[in-house]
């Protein structure tokens, strides 16, 4: 963390984020009006997954970053619905957060069984033994897009070296700007007129605080977020309004200039042709793939 932040570009991993305050802000993010990408995953998910599930029956579903899981419910009723359910490994950073939504879903799913792990997605992460098969892993909400190519195809073969025969690996991803998709529209879901992002972005500076007995004054910073044509994709950062310096135990100081950032995010951006080459350097090829009419946003199920 502190490595990030000593760079001349200072930097922090998104995974900072998900405190079970960031995690709830985010939930509040994906209803607004601004972030289209979720209420249209959910459209593609709802047109799709019954179909694909029938097709291909997975017994076990493992979600990388799962959150609240509410677009996973969709699949999780749509495998209930056929018969296949068995077990869910919901697997998140925010274990407060994470416990809470695996206790209401066996409420709701009595039948299934739901092994959570808290675990960072970038990491070796120890799922159960013996999956029932065939096994669905997932990641949703265009999570792919918040790592760097190399880190990317690094996830992606982690996820390959898992599947067997009959796997596939269910993932979502938010689409470039096109023809029928403006930047301003893409910009405006990372600025949204609540300033809900806005609360997501500042509240890694007390995730710090919290972890790390630094003392960040909050308010001395301001959120942004533009879109990067050159890199493909939303960069977010936190700008310092003024020259200051942030303090961490055992006298370590980090300097701000005014005007100076830390980027708190990446979100990349494909096409059809970029999710192609990205899933074959990690070893994986799309099998179906599925786009809503304005392409926005774009739903697929990849095998080895």
């Amino acid at each position: 963390m502190l490595e990030g932040l000593s760079r001349p570009l200072k930097e922090l991993s998104p995974k900072y984020f998900y405190d079970a305050r960031g995690s709830e802000l985010f939930e509040r993010i994906t209803a607004l009006d601004e972030y289209y990408q979720t209420r249209t995953e959910r459209a593609l998910l709802e047109q799709w997954i019954p179909q694909w599930v029938a097709d291909g029956r997975p017994a076990t579903l493992v979600e990388l970053g799962a959150g609240s899981a509410s677009k996973s419910r969709i699949v999780l009723d749509a495998m209930e619905e056929r018969g296949t359910g068995k077990l869910y490994v919901p697997v998140d950073v925010s274990g407060d957060f994470l416990h809470e939504t695996a206790a209401r879903l066996r409420e709701e799913y009595e039948t299934l069984l739901v092994e959570p792990r808290v675990a960072d997605m970038t990491e070796p992460i120890d799922l159960p033994h013996d999956l029932p098969r065939p096994a669905w892993y997932a990641l949703l909400g265009s999570t792919l897009g918040n790592f760097d190519r190399g880190q990317s195809v690094h996830l992606l073969r982690r996820v390959a070296g898992r599947m067997r025969e009959g796997d596939a690996f269910l993932l979502g991803v938010d689409q470039r700007p096109g023809p029928r998709k403006t930047v301003a529209r893409l910009e405006a879901a990372y600025n949204d007129a609540a300033g809900v992002t806005a609360s997501f972005n500042l509240n890694v500076l007390r995730v710090l605080n919290r972890a790390l007995g630094s003392n960040f004054d909050v308010e001395a910073f301001r959120h942004r977020a533009d879109w990067c044509e050159e890199e493909g994709r939303i960069e977010m950062h936190l700008l310092s309004l003024r020259d200051q310096v942030v303090h961490f135990p055992g006298g370590m100081d980090i300097r701000f200039a005014e005007g100076e950032s830390i980027r708190t995010e990446i979100s990349c951006k494909y096409d059809r042709t970029a999710v192609d080459e990205l899933l074959e350097a990690g070893g994986l090829r799309v099998e179906r793939w599925a786009e809503d009419e304005e392409a926005l946003f774009a739903l697929m199920l990849a095998a080895r």
